[in-house]
Protein backbone atom coordinates (compact mmCIF):
# COMPACT_ATOMS: atom_id res chain seq x y z
CA UNK A 1 0.00 0.00 0.00
CA UNK A 2 3.14 2.87 0.71
CA UNK A 3 3.89 2.23 -2.87
CA UNK A 4 -0.19 3.11 -3.74
CA UNK A 5 0.05 6.17 -1.71
CA UNK A 6 3.35 7.39 -2.97
CA UNK A 7 2.42 6.73 -6.63
CA UNK A 8 -0.82 8.89 -5.99
CA UNK A 9 1.20 11.52 -4.06
CA UNK A 10 3.63 11.94 -6.87
CA UNK A 11 0.57 12.43 -9.66
CA UNK A 12 -1.55 14.49 -7.68
CA UNK A 13 1.35 16.48 -6.48
CA UNK A 14 2.59 16.52 -10.28
CA UNK A 15 -1.50 17.63 -11.11
CA UNK A 16 -1.73 20.19 -8.62
CA UNK A 17 1.67 21.90 -8.75
CA UNK A 18 0.66 22.47 -12.29
CA UNK A 19 -3.09 23.74 -11.97
CA UNK A 20 -1.87 25.98 -9.36
CA UNK A 21 1.26 27.02 -11.24
CA UNK A 22 -0.68 28.31 -14.26
CA UNK A 23 -3.31 30.14 -11.73
CA UNK A 24 -0.52 31.65 -10.00
CA UNK A 25 1.23 32.98 -12.96
CA UNK A 26 -0.87 33.53 -15.56
CA UNK A 27 -3.33 36.88 -16.24
CA UNK A 28 -6.87 35.93 -15.61
CA UNK A 29 -8.03 37.09 -19.23
CA UNK A 30 -5.32 34.18 -20.59
CA UNK A 31 -6.74 31.59 -18.36
CA UNK A 32 -10.33 32.37 -19.77
CA UNK A 33 -9.03 32.51 -22.90
CA UNK A 34 -7.67 28.87 -22.60
CA UNK A 35 -10.73 27.44 -21.51
CA UNK A 36 -10.80 28.07 -18.00
CA UNK A 37 -14.35 30.12 -18.65
CA UNK A 38 -14.91 29.75 -14.61
CA UNK A 39 -12.57 32.25 -14.01
CA UNK A 40 -14.70 35.02 -15.21
CA UNK A 41 -16.77 33.98 -12.05
CA UNK A 42 -13.36 35.51 -9.68
CA UNK A 43 -11.39 38.46 -8.81
CA UNK A 44 -7.74 38.08 -10.30
CA UNK A 45 -6.82 37.80 -6.60
CA UNK A 46 -9.09 35.03 -5.67
CA UNK A 47 -7.49 32.55 -8.57
CA UNK A 48 -3.88 33.69 -7.70
CA UNK A 49 -5.07 32.81 -3.89
CA UNK A 50 -6.57 29.55 -5.30
CA UNK A 51 -3.41 28.63 -7.30
CA UNK A 52 -1.57 29.15 -4.42
CA UNK A 53 -3.51 27.03 -1.99
CA UNK A 54 -2.99 24.42 -4.60
CA UNK A 55 1.05 24.41 -4.92
CA UNK A 56 1.24 24.64 -1.09
CA UNK A 57 -0.89 21.47 -0.85
CA UNK A 58 1.00 19.57 -3.75
CA UNK A 59 4.40 20.37 -1.35
CA UNK A 60 2.27 19.34 1.84
CA UNK A 61 1.75 15.77 -0.27
CA UNK A 62 5.26 15.44 -0.62
CA UNK A 63 7.21 16.62 2.01
CA UNK A 64 6.08 16.06 5.29
CA UNK A 65 6.51 12.35 4.38
CA UNK A 66 9.10 12.25 2.39
CA UNK A 67 11.29 14.28 5.00
CA UNK A 68 9.44 12.39 7.95
CA UNK A 69 8.91 15.68 9.68
CA UNK A 70 5.28 16.05 10.68
CA UNK A 71 3.95 13.31 8.19
CA UNK A 72 0.56 13.92 9.63
CA UNK A 73 0.92 17.25 7.54
CA UNK A 74 0.24 14.47 4.23
CA UNK A 75 -3.04 13.43 4.97
CA UNK A 76 -4.44 16.72 6.19
CA UNK A 77 -2.91 17.78 2.97
CA UNK A 78 -5.17 15.24 0.98
CA UNK A 79 -7.94 16.12 2.71
CA UNK A 80 -7.57 20.27 2.35
CA UNK A 81 -7.21 19.54 -1.70
CA UNK A 82 -10.29 17.45 -1.77
CA UNK A 83 -12.01 20.38 -0.12
CA UNK A 84 -10.50 22.73 -2.86
CA UNK A 85 -11.88 20.29 -5.47
CA UNK A 86 -15.45 19.65 -3.80
CA UNK A 87 -15.47 23.77 -4.11
CA UNK A 88 -14.16 23.23 -8.06
CA UNK A 89 -16.66 20.79 -8.97
CA UNK A 90 -19.61 23.07 -7.46
CA UNK A 91 -18.69 25.72 -9.54
CA UNK A 92 -18.36 23.62 -12.85
CA UNK A 93 -21.78 21.82 -12.02
CA UNK A 94 -23.27 25.37 -11.66
CA UNK A 95 -21.48 26.48 -14.36
CA UNK A 96 -22.33 23.80 -16.26
CA UNK A 97 -18.90 22.57 -17.30
CA UNK A 98 -16.94 19.43 -17.50
CA UNK A 99 -16.41 19.07 -13.95
CA UNK A 100 -14.81 15.12 -13.94
CA UNK A 101 -11.06 16.34 -13.83
CA UNK A 102 -12.11 17.53 -10.12
CA UNK A 103 -13.93 15.28 -9.44
CA UNK A 104 -11.26 12.59 -10.04
CA UNK A 105 -8.58 14.70 -8.53
CA UNK A 106 -10.73 15.02 -5.03
CA UNK A 107 -11.77 11.33 -5.12
CA UNK A 108 -8.10 10.44 -5.55
CA UNK A 109 -7.08 12.89 -2.95
CA UNK A 110 -9.23 11.50 -0.48
CA UNK A 111 -8.40 7.97 -1.39
CA UNK A 112 -4.74 9.11 -0.19
CA UNK A 113 -6.10 10.74 2.76
CA UNK A 114 -7.50 7.01 3.80
CA UNK A 115 -4.18 5.41 3.32
CA UNK A 116 -1.49 8.06 5.16
CA UNK A 117 -4.02 8.65 8.07
CA UNK A 118 -4.11 4.39 8.71
CA UNK A 119 0.16 4.26 8.12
Amino acid sequence: MNVLAWVLQIVLAVAFLASGGMKVVRPKPALVSAGMGYADDFTDGSIKAIGLIEIIGAVGLILPWLLNVVPILTPIAAVGLALVMAGAVTVHIRRKEQFAPGLVLGVLSLVLAVLRFSS
